[in-house]
């Protein structure tokens, strides 16, 4: 069995409730959300562990951004980090208007940069559909993020995508 089930997002612990309503829970599901989508899908895929089912909660999708929006971002978290999360807090809860400064904490700017510069493998996924791991993963139409439909267009290959209207990022209405 992994150690840990569940990986949060960047900036963020302790949200996995926000994804009850989706998430399994056993011995042979790992999942996380956002930044933790990327660390829960390398630890399965390095792992010697049973694991039956990957569930990607709004997976970091930047891979089709160009280099000058990632600059930025890295640049604008450098320039004023507070500035950067109170921003970042706001859009990961759009249309909600749920408060997820509770679950906040802050990240640093090697996370952000791994994150924003994350490269999701075709290789890779094909690798955990071949050691018969199942990928869901969960995407918001509204996601003010990650261009979702995209994303939705990339994983749609290796995954059950289920693309939900009217939410954005933490899934929520």
């Amino acid at each position: 069995m992994i150690s840990k089930t569940y990986f949060s997002g960047f900036c963020l612990e302790n949200e996995e409730e926000l994804f009850s309503e989706y998430i399994i829970k056993n011995d042979f599901t790992v999942s996380g959300f956002s930044y933790g989508a990327i660390k829960a899908f390398e630890e399965v895929l390095s792992s010697k562990q049973r694991v039956d089912k990957l569930q990607l909660f709004s997976p970091a999708f930047f891979q089709e951004q160009d280099e000058k929006f990632k600059r930025m971002q890295l640049m604008f978290f450098k320039k004023d980090a507070n500035a950067y999360c109170a921003n970042f807090l706001e859009n990961i809860a759009y249309p909600s208007n749920i408060d997820c400064s509770k679950y906040f904490v802050q990240g640093n700017y090697e996370q952000l940069d791994e994150l924003i510069n994350y490269e999701w493998s075709e290789d890779k996924l094909e690798q955990l559909e071949r050691k018969g791991t199942k990928i869901e993963v969960f995407l918001g139409a509204d996601d003010k993020i990650c261009d979702s439909l995209k994303a939705k267009d990339f994983f749609a290959k290796y995954a059950s995508v289920y693309y939900i209207k009217n939410v954005g990022h933490i899934l929520n209405k």
